[in-house]
């Protein structure tokens, strides 16, 4: 029960009246300077109802529990599962291989050039004088009848014996015939000493002159 439902309502209403009186005077006196005793006298013949709170009522104990019913069990925790940490022992890592190293080129050092061979090269000459290869005497009759006179310009070829190999005119006299003895002569007499390569041995080569045709007085 309540606080309220134990206090008769007309103390209450009379409570209410005195204090409201109260509040009034009370700011009436503060407004108009009375004296603070007066008040205090005004506060003692109020009828003022001190009312004790009762204590709150004790709460019944719960009803035990059946005969036929047991209490529940208590929860079953299970614990979490935990694994043991993986075997890394057997395990193979993979390594990179690292590349090869390149081959170190040791440099071969070229072996010394030979010697150069001497140069034993030499060319070839005439034997004996070659102005004896054409003479007056062999002068052409008819040339010498007609009085006709020129220089056959000629180059000679031989072999590595020096025996010549061939004639060429090379600039003529103006006359065949002249031209044409020219070589008949130089092919019959002509003797050389054979040209040497650059290691010695013998070479044929050819070998340039000019023969002059002209009447003697």
């Amino acid at each position: 029960m309540a606080y309220g439902d134990n206090v008769d309502p007309k103390n209450r209403v009379v409570a209410i009246v005195l204090v409201g009186l109260f509040t009034a005077l009370l700011g009436y006196g503060l407004v108009n300077g009375l004296n603070i005793s007066i008040v205090k006298k005004i506060a003692e013949k109020l009828d003022v109802v001190d009312v004790e709170e009762p204590p709150p009522p004790e709460e019944p104990p719960p009803p035990p529990p059946p005969d036929n019913k047991l209490p529940p069990p208590p929860p079953v925790v299970t614990p979490p599962s935990v694994f043991p940490p993986p075997n890394t022992s057997n395990q193979v890592q993979s390594v990179p291989t690292p590349p090869p190293a390149p081959p170190i080129m040791t440099p071969i050092a070229a072996p010394p050039a030979p010697p150069p061979t001497p140069d034993m090269s030499a060319p070839g000459k005439p034997r004996g004088n070659p102005g004896n290869w054409a003479s007056p005497d062999d002068y052409p009759a008819r040339a010498l009848r007609e009085e006709r006179q020129g220089t056959t310009g000629f180059r000679v070829s031989y072999d590595a014996s020096g025996k010549p190999t061939g004639c060429d005119v090379t600039s003529s006299s103006g006359h065949a015939d002249l031209d044409d003895l020219t070589c008949k002569l130089m092919m019959r007499r002509a003797r050389f000493t054979p040209a040497k390569d650059r290691a010695g041995h013998p070479a044929g080569s050819s070998y340039s002159s000019r023969v002059k045709w002209q009447i003697p007085k």
